[in-house]
């Protein structure tokens, strides 16, 4: 099938702003929960347990969400890759819309008892399977309706839903969060979560005219579309989905240990103003949104695995000033690490969606794409707060030993993308061969 170059183009914006403003909402509604599970969930749905308990408690109710994207991946890959990517793409948003909304609608510990922490853990799961499908689709929307050197700029025009995401959460919650503390946690809280319905509608309607990614359609085309696509997976690439894994680790673990466990530490144990974070790490999402595009347009002159390597290393080197800026309680000097490390790391983020695209095949990319990122949300990612809290719990609040896990993923992450890019380089040698 051939189409003209105005058309191509028209079709590659579509694609772009569909993805784009599609993952900006789920990442939204996936955020929100993160902030919530740091400021509310443990006050509202664990209040019969101590304060650091109910915290970790909530903590874990918001991995839950991660535990569940695995299964979203494999699932909705499976369709995706037998099916199409863009109807698949419509039921993730519904399904994510609708579980955030309910959400916002529950009754608390004191109206329904344990019910209430059940549904919340049932509705997060909801959550997750729907995100564990969104992302891998999104982004091969995106890329796969792209040309040539500008598959990198649209995979970070996905990426970019994560900060948008992220300015929106955090800017629902900046305005729910002036009010006093008493109706903020009895319904300003659920006032983010309850705007997600108007949010997905527009969501909709903007990706419902979005075309059928083209790589898929020359597939079907060729008839080389795969039965039951994880065999396949599992048996051509194995090595490439592990490496795929440990790539994506930062990419997943950086927004959620700001966003959620370093909250709860400064507005907690800290002491610092609830408020005052919060309009920091809406200043982090700025930075990030402004920045991601520029690395994509950088990583078009010097390489994508230049840019994505230079960012990670920075961001090691900023692991030590930014905990000793934590441990001495400076807000000035948490913000100016805090931004140059997000600078950093998502000068990595921003390509981690096109370098995975890229080290599969076609047949089998939804599924390949979206477990290697699933996988490493739920064992790794999704748990970063868990366990940052455990570890400074267990150190009576030395922050040094998280900076010593923080610093660990950093290292496992440069060692993925380092293999992920060998692991491209190969799949496009034989394919060169094969032609």
């Amino acid at each position: 099938m051939t189409i003209s170059t105005e058309a191509q183009r028209l079709r590659q914006r579509r694609s772009i702003a569909g993805a784009f403003v599609g993952t900006a909402i789920e990442w939204y509604d996936f955020y929100i929960f993160g902030t919530a599970a740091a400021l509310v969930f443990g006050k509202v749905f664990y209040p019969e347990v101590a304060p650091g308990t109910a915290l970790m408690a909530s903590f874990a109710t918001f991995w839950v969400g991660f535990l569940a994207r695995p299964l979203g991946g494999l699932v909705f890959g499976h369709f995706g890759d037998r099916l199409g990517r863009k109807n698949i793409l419509v039921i993730t948003l519904v399904m994510m819309g609708v579980a955030t909304t309910c959400i916002g609608l529950l009754p608390g510990y004191a109206q329904i008892g344990v019910a209430a922490p059940v549904i919340l853990i049932f509705l997060r799961a909801v959550q997750g399977i729907a995100v564990g499908g969104e992302w891998g689709g999104a982004v091969l929307m995106a890329t796969e309706n792209a040309e040539g050197a500008k598959k990198g700029m649209a995979g970070a025009w996905v990426q970019q839903g994560s900060p948008a995401g992220a300015i929106l959460a955090t800017s629902a919650f900046m305005a729910v969060s002036l009010l006093p503390d008493q109706a903020f946690l009895s319904y300003g809280w659920r006032i983010p979560f309850l705007c997600s319905a108007l949010l997905v509608f527009v969501g909709l309607v903007i990706r419902l005219k979005v075309e059928e990614s083209a790589d898929f359609e020359r597939v079907r085309e060729a008839r080389e579309v795969v039965k039951v696509p994880i065999v396949q997976v599992l048996r051509d690439a194995p090595l490439v989905l592990v490496l795929g894994v440990i790539a994506s680790i930062m990419g997943i673990s950086l927004a959620y240990f700001t966003n959620t466990f370093l909250l709860s530490w400064t507005t907690g144990p800290l002491g610092l103003d609830r408020q005052v974070m919060l309009n920091v790490l809406l200043g982090a999402a700025v930075l990030q949104f402004i920045w991601q595009p520029l690395a994509a347009k950088l990583a078009e002159r010097i390489g994508a695995n230049k840019v994505m390597l230079g960012g990670l290393a920075l961001c090691l080197l900023m692991v030590a000033p930014f905990f000793a800026a934590i441990a001495a309680a400076s807000l000035p000097l948490i913000t100016l690490t805090l931004y140059v490390m997000f600078l950093a790391g998502t000068s990595y983020y921003a390509l981690l969606a096109n370098a995975l695209a890229q080290a599969f095949a076609p047949q089998v990319r939804y599924t390949a794409v979206s477990l290697s990122y699933q996988l490493c949300s739920s064992l790794i990612g999704g748990s970063t707060p868990l366990v940052a809290q455990w570890i400074l719990s267990n150190s009576n609040g030395n922050p040094w030993p998280v900076a010593a896990f923080f610093a660990a993923l950093l290292i496992a992450t440069i060692l993925g993308v380092s293999g992920l890019n060998r692991a491209s380089g190969r799949r496009f040698a034989a394919t060169a061969v094969q032609e």
